[in-house]
Order: C-alpha cells, then structure tokens, then sequence
C-alpha cells in the first residue's frame, strides 16, 4: 500500500462538514479506490472552537491559518469548499503554483477568474477540478472536459439554481405569487435569508460561464453572461405561459453559432423564459437541477439530479479528490484547460431571441394595427396575437418570431410611449419552440 495522500481542506461548514463525514465512513472504499489512504491533515475555518457535534475529527486538525496551512510540505492536495473570491484565490494560486493539486467548489471564483487558476496549474502542474461548482453531484463538468472532447457542443440549456427552480415550480403548481413563492421556499430551507445571489440570477450566471467555458473552449467570465433574474415573473405571467401550453424556468443558455461572416462566436445568456410543456427541461420541478446539452454528433443529451445541498456537493468534491489522488500517486496531471478557440463573446442585444409580450391596451379601433406596425418598423415579425377583455380589462399578447434582442428591446421601448398602451405587463423571452 503506499502512503497516504494528505489532504487540506478549506472550510467545515455545510458541505465540508459532509465531506468529511464521507472521507471517515467510506475511509475503506475510499483507500481501496485510491490505491492509497486519504488523510486531513489539517482544517482551515475562522472559529477553531466552534461545536461541530460528533464530527469524527482530530480537534488538533484545526487551524485559522489557511495560507499556512497550503504551503505546509505535508500537503498534497487542497480542497476548498469556502467560497467567495478573496482570500481563496490567494490560496489556491499559491496552492497551484506550488504544484498542489485543488479541488474547489468555488463557482464565483471561478466564474470571476478561472483564467488566474487555470494558468496556476498549468504553471505548478497540478490538477484543478471543479465538478462540484455547477450542479452538485450532478456528474455534468466531467463529459464536457472529457467525454464529449471528440464532438462539437453547439448548445448548453439549463437550470441550474434549485431555490429559482423551486420558486418558479411552486407558482405554476399553486398560482401563487413570487413573494408567497419565496417565503414558502425559505421556510423549507431552500432560500438563504438573503435570496439575492439566487433570485437576482448571479449564481446562474456564475455556473453558466463554467459550462461555455467547458463546452467551447475559450474562457467565459462572469462579465461576458447577460443575466435576468426571476422577480419579475408574476402569477399573471405563469397563467399566461400555461394559456400556451408552456412553464417558466429561469435558464441558463450557452450557444456556439455562426455570425453573418461565417465566424464562430459565442453567447451566453441567464434569464426566466417560456418553454414547451413537452421540453424535457419542463418537468424538472422542485428545487431539481437539468442541463440540456445539443452536440452534433451526439445529439442530444441531459444531465439531471440535485444540485445542490451539503450531501450531494460533498459526493462530487469525493470524486474530485479521488481522481487527483490517483493522479498524484501516479505522477500524472489531468489534460489542462482547453481554451484553444478563444471564441468572440457575442453581445446579447446580437443574440436572437423571441419574445412574449402582454399589453393592457385602451378598448378602442386601431390599437392591434399601432402596436403592429411599431413590430414591423423594427422589422420583428410576429408569430401569434391573442386579444382578450373589454374595456379596462383589454389585453393583448404577442409572441414574436426570432430576431435580435436589440430589435425586440428596442420595440419593447417605443410601445412604452403609446397613448394606446396602458401598461407593460410583462415581457418574458421565448426558448424552445413554442
């Protein structure tokens, strides 16, 4: 048996302490899988003292000293699983460029600057694995790195926020409003006191420039994702996607497409759309995470399961950590990143869309022909119109046909301005073909 790999892990909250937990209860099956015993060595976390219950650790194991902890020579592989950008890109910089192997949970780090971490490992040779930072024990990363790197990905869909996914599910099941939606979420556990990062689409946002990272082979940054989060989205507009046969999810959506010119580009999207009733993406519910992915030789493929919670990230840090420890033993490194293409990041206002666009109009002659004619100025083409009500009651909603997002913006704009037009009630985007 050779000698243990020992491990420095970065954080005990939630998923540290799960993993732990499974270091300790699957020690055996772990050593055997490995070729080697995995052992903590030390435990970096802000307050030593902190009762952990029967957590099966060496209460000596705890420090607050994390960087010290990294540059120990006793260590092999960090595991960091606190979040956040600084001070974790200090420690796995130095970690890398020591050539320590990393495995990380940090998907706003990574999202914010993996190129930083990236060149690190390449510079110390060392692994960086990450599969726990999009969609928790979902295997997903993985096949885009590494299985699917024969094949060309022209499209990544997906949801992968559970507490939006949640929300959204509970208000086409009850009708409820997103307020009630939301509380109802937090009471269960499914919202943090503050939702932001989820409702607001900045944690989708964040997974999503690791997935079109992965699936293009250029680097996508945080920056370079349009976001829209779900606060927006009204009871009214859930029975409206309903009337169509469609339910609202706030999706991620990566694509590979060609420009006017014939050059690739890149376009990376999050915001809540319609999609079909019959789109496997639909029936994900509950707090469930789905990815969609569309290569051409492939075809289509998708990835489901919990994607979040201490359990199943921590099940997707293990496996990280036995392939680097393999690894290490081995004397090999993973393939490292694979950015060769370096595609261009399209702007959204580029990106073709289709809209649904529902108007509380004035009851009177001409309307339908005003709002259509402001359609066609800005040469967005419309699929379908429904006219309902009467007096203060008249509404009309129309569902575009695909352009780009700047026309359809821009259109949005100009019906704001109609004497005609009583309100905006809700604009939503379209995916799918519905």
């Amino acid at each position: 048996m050779s000698k243990s790999v020992r491990l420095a892990l970065l954080g005990c909250g939630t998923v540290g302490t799960e993993v732990v937990r499974l270091l300790h209860e699957q020690a055996a099956d772990l050593t055997a899988r490995v070729g080697a015993p995995l052992e903590i060595v030390g435990i970096a976390v802000r307050r030593p003292g902190r009762d952990r219950g029967d957590l099966p650790v060496d209460p000596g194991l705890f420090t607050t000293d994390a960087l010290g902890l990294v540059k120990r020579e006793d260590v092999d592989v960090v595991v960091e699983v606190v979040g956040g950008i600084e001070p974790a890109r200090t420690w796995l910089v130095e970690a890398l460029r020591a050539g320590k192997s990393v495995v990380t949970a940090n998907k706003a780090l990574l999202a914010e600057d993996g190129g930083t971490l990236h060149d690190a490992a390449t510079e110390g040779g060392a692994d960086l694995y990450y599969e726990a930072a999009v969609a928790g024990a979902i295997p997903l990363l993985r096949p885009l790195r590494e299985s699917l790197q024969g094949d060309t990905i022209n499209r990544v869909t997906g949801i992968v926020n559970g507490t939006t996914n949640f929300i959204l599910s509970a208000m086409d099941a009850t009708g409820a409003g997103f307020e009630e939606a939301l509380e109802e979420a937090t009471a269960l556990g499914y919202a943090e006191a503050d939702p932001t990062a989820d409702v607001e689409g900045f944690d989708a946002a964040a997974k999503a420039s690791i997935l079109a990272s992965l699936a293009f082979h250029t680097r996508v940054g945080a920056a370079d994702v349009y976001r829209e989060g779900i606060t927006a989205v009204t009871a009214r507009d859930v029975a409206s996607a309903k009337q169509m046969g469609c339910t609202i999810k706030l999706l991620c959506i990566a694509t590979r497409a060609l420009d006017s010119d014939g050059r690739p580009s890149v376009s990376v999207r999050v915001h809540p759309a319609m999609i079909p009733s019959s789109h496997p993406l639909a029936s994900v519910g509950d707090a469930f995470n789905a990815v969609f992915v569309e290569a051409e030789a492939a075809g289509q493929l998708m990835f489901y399961g919990r994607g979040a919670g201490g359990a199943p990230t921590a099940s997707a840090v293990l496996g990280d950590i036995v392939a680097v420890a393999r690894n290490h033993l081995a004397g090999t490194r993973a393939a490292s990143e694979s950015a060769y293409a370096a595609l261009p990041i399209r702007p959204m206002g580029e990106a073709v869309t289709r809209y649904h666009v529902s108007l509380d109009v004035a009851d009177r002659a001409g309307v339908l022909a005003t709002v259509a004619g402001i359609f066609a100025k800005h040469d967005v083409s419309i699929a379908t119109v429904r006219q309902s009500g009467r007096g203060d009651d008249a509404v009309l909603v129309i569902v575009t046909h695909g352009a780009p997002d700047a026309a359809l913006a821009a259109t949005v704009e100009e019906l704001r301005g109609l004497d005609t037009v009583r309100a905006i009630a809700s604009v939503l985007r379209v995916e799918g073909g519905a």
